[in-house]
């Protein structure tokens, strides 16, 4: 699975989550590394850096700058469906590794 220039929009994430449907994601992909640029909602900035396997599950890190100026940081698991439409959802397990160390998942699809 390639994730190269596509993009991407929360559609479902635990309370305790920062990304919202306003959060949008530009992923970018060169063999098996994903990076990628997002913002909206209550994101300033942030960015992700992971590897993508065989069958397309990402292991990521992640950094972000919040409305209230925290620099966040976390780690998250993505295991992709494919949607009737052709469209990839991702579903995420994920946990910060700044502020309360909490976990959560979430849900986004590209757009």
């Amino acid at each position: 699975m390639n994730y190269n220039n596509k993009k991407f929009r929360t559609v479902l994430n635990s309370d305790n989550g920062e990304t919202s449907p306003e959060t949008i994601f530009q992923y970018r992909q060169k063999d098996n590394i994903l990076t990628s640029e997002y913002q909206g909602g209550q994101i300033v900035k942030g960015h992700l850096i992971g590897m993508v396997d065989k069958e397309g599950n990402i292991d990521m890190r992640y950094h972000q700058v919040n409305d209230k100026g925290e620099l966040m940081t976390g780690v998250c698991n993505s295991r992709p469906e494919i949607l009737s439409n052709g469209k990839i959802r991702l579903h995420e397990t994920w946990q910060w590794t700044s502020g309360n160390k909490s976990s959560g998942k979430s849900i986004i699809e590209e757009i």
